[in-house]
């Protein structure tokens, strides 16, 4: 500490002695240039003449600049080594006002020597503007030592630290996705590109109402899985939003699949452009598992409170009743009844009637054994628990429209069929989602189990605003359908809305299992367990301590969020951050990214502006619809009447 002392005390004498001299020689270029004032003020003398004589001869003052520009050299020397107290108050344009003026000062005072006053006040007026301009020049040099050159108030929500580098590459191969986007680095605006090279780990497409899922996402998904010749099933929330655009560029592309696929349409408001399907289609059902796995979907779709209380007595109960409905109707006749319609109508039956008929087959008799045990004690308050929540339910299913969809068979859910591939879009209404959601579950529900096959075709599942339908077995489907080429993506507004309608467990599971995440506003929970998810990278932290007699400045690095909680809250329209999944074949070292997608408005909007409506399917009258309404009552009353018979003759 001694020893540093003293370097700092010589190096201190040194400045100043090298100010002296700066000074001195500015004295001396006074007394020089302004010789007949001093003389005439008597201040002069034999040895000071001498001196002046022999400095003379060394070309010190042949020109007026020579000595000022050596005095002014002085003078910056003796400043470098100013250690002033910093002043986060002053600035560059106070630092600059006084060094040009000070220079003005000092060598433009030259012209003052020719003034037409007299000797004496020419010398004062030239030495007192001189001496400003030096001291000026003084003083700017003093404010550049106290001057703090960070200025920690520009970047006040630390945008730029939060910056980090993103893929730029285009990789695109057979399956992917590939969204053309723009970033900031640290100020500066480059090109990027977000590549879905492996779709088959789930795409979760997350955002608010308004942040541009759909524009910006969900239709590049469907236009380029048509482009190379996906199989495709869209659920199509608010019918035709989606739908129009996956008609419309299948027309387009057709030529890209080796079998040309057939478009189908489900939709229970407009009968005349909906194809029908039976999703209890009995030659898709192999075994009682099926049956079991419609009833639990149908079940919970309509009753989501049920949800959180599967494994409960008054839970399990209705789904093995409504399971083994659908059993007996599919082994009926060679399923000739198996319908969701004539499930509904057979659930209606008188119990004395029902339950002798269900006993009929053997594999089911388990299933049946509890209600028709609390039917012969007398238990009608336990039978009524256990079969009315399942009677309730299901009852608000009959309706003319949903009965003429349900029970025609027009295609088979074998969507990627090599065969017979087929795109699908099943329309619902945001009126009627609670109804609609169920069956459209159970059409889902029954489409993955044949779609997640080996030796399929690819396949693109794409579920807008999932929460408002139920798939049990969502994330099993993201688990095992990636070696089976299903690409599922999954769109949403929010994880809160999964965790109300799913329960907080599964909805967790989906969320961790997915590994492509786009998402663009979100805000509470879902904004900080993406920001968790992202992690974090090393920024700059720059830190200003003033205190009465110093001032420090600190520079560090730390490990802070990439992308805060609060900066995906305030994310704009077209903004999204994520992470994308990669192949061991396809390594991408940059998967996270926080980038605007581009989108081409004006091309997208002539694109909308040329699209065809979908098609009719054919002229549906309301006459048509309720003669098949009363159809499939009538057929449910026969098929009691002769089961009953054939028991009676048997007793």
């Amino acid at each position: 500490m001694s020893h540093t002392g003293e370097n700092e005390q010589g190096l201190r004498k040194i400045l100043d002695f090298t100010r002296f001299a700066s000074i001195f020689i500015l004295l001396l270029h006074f007394y020089y240039y302004c010789y007949a004032a001093f003389k005439h003020w008597e201040i002069k003398s034999t040895i000071t003449d001498r001196l002046m004589t022999n400095i003379m001869h060394t070309g010190l003052f042949n020109n007026q600049y020579t000595s000022k520009f050596l005095a002014i050299g002085l003078l910056v020397v003796s400043l470098l080594g100013a250690q002033g107290k910093k002043n986060e108050k002053i600035n560059w344009k106070s630092v600059t006002a006084y060094l040009l003026i000070g220079l003005l000062l000092f060598f433009g005072s030259k012209i003052l020597l020719s003034l037409n006053y007299t000797v004496e006040n020419t010398a004062i007026i030239y030495m007192a503007v001189t001496g400003i301009g030096y001291l000026l020049i003084l003083a700017s040099g003093n404010l550049l030592s106290r001057l703090i050159s960070l200025n920690l108030s520009n970047d006040i929500f630390n945008s730029l630290n939060e910056t980090f580098p993103q893929e730029e590459r285009f990789l695109s191969n057979e399956y992917s996705i590939n969204l053309p986007a723009r970033y900031n680095l640290k100020n500066r605006v480059r090109k990027s590109w977000i590549n879905i090279i492996n779709p088959f780990r789930g795409l979760l497409v997350i955002g608010s109402p308004g942040s541009g899922k759909s524009w910006f996402v969900i239709q590049h998904v469907i236009k380029q899985h048509i482009e190379k010749g996906f199989a495709m099933f869209v659920y199509d929330f608010k019918y035709d939003d989606l739908s129009k655009i996956v008609y419309n560029w299948l027309q387009q592309n057709k030529y890209k699949y080796s079998v040309p696929p057939s478009f189908y349409v489900i939709n229970f408001d407009n009968l005349s452009v909906s194809h029908r399907c039976n999703p209890l289609d009995p030659n898709t059902m192999n075994d009682i598992t099926d049956a079991t796995e419609s009833a639990r979907t149908i079940l919970l779709g309509l009753n989501r409170e049920w949800i959180n209380k599967q494994g409960d007595f008054f839970v399990e109960s209705p789904i093995n009743f409504v399971t083994a409905i659908i059993w007996f109707l599919k082994k009926y006749e060679d399923g000739k009844y198996c319908t969701l319609p004539h499930v509904i109508e057979l659930m209606l039956a008188d119990y004395d009637e029902l339950f002798p008929i269900l006993n009929t087959q053997p594999e089911i008799e388990v299933l049946v054994n509890p209600f028709i045990t609390a039917y012969q004690n007398d238990a009608m308050e336990q039978l009524e628990g256990q079969v009315a929540s399942a009677k309730i339910g299901m009852a608000r299913l009959a309706s003319p429209q949903l009965y003429w969809v349900l029970s025609g068979n027009d295609f088979t859910l074998d969507i990627n069929n090599p065969k017979h591939p087929k795109i699908v879009c099943v329309g619902n209404n945001p009126e009627k989602q609670q109804i609609y959601g169920a069956v459209l579950s159970l059409y889902i529900s029954r489409l993955v189990r044949q779609v997640n096959k080996k030796g399929m075709l690819k396949c693109s599942l794409v579920f807008d605003e999932f929460p408002t339908i139920y798939f049990n077995n969502m994330d099993s489907l993201i688990a095992t359908a990636r070696s089976n080429k299903v690409a599922t993506t999954l769109a949403m507004q929010d994880f809160s809305q999964l965790k109300k309608d799913y329960g907080k467990e599964q909805a967790d599971v989906i969320v961790n299992i997915t590994g492509n995440i786009i998402s663009g506003q979100v805000m509470g929970e879902t904004s900080k367990l993406l920001s968790e998810r992202f992690g974090k990278i090393m920024q700059d932290r720059q830190s200003v301590s003033v205190n009465r007699t110093d001032t420090s400045i600190s520079h560090s690095k730390q490990l802070d969020s990439a992308i805060p909680a609060s900066k995906i809250a305030a994310l704009s329209s077209g903004e999204f951050v994520g992470l994308v999944a990669d192949n061991p074949e396809e390594k991408i070292k940059l998967k996270m990214f926080h980038a605007e997608i581009i989108n081409d408005a004006d091309k997208l909007n002539e694109e909308v502006s040329q699209y065809k409506d979908i098609p009719v399917v054919s002229k549906v009258t309301q006459q048509q619809v309720m003669d098949n309404y009363y159809q499939v009552k009538m057929e449910v009353k026969k098929l009691i009447g002769e089961e009953v018979e054939k028991l009676k003759a048997v007793l």
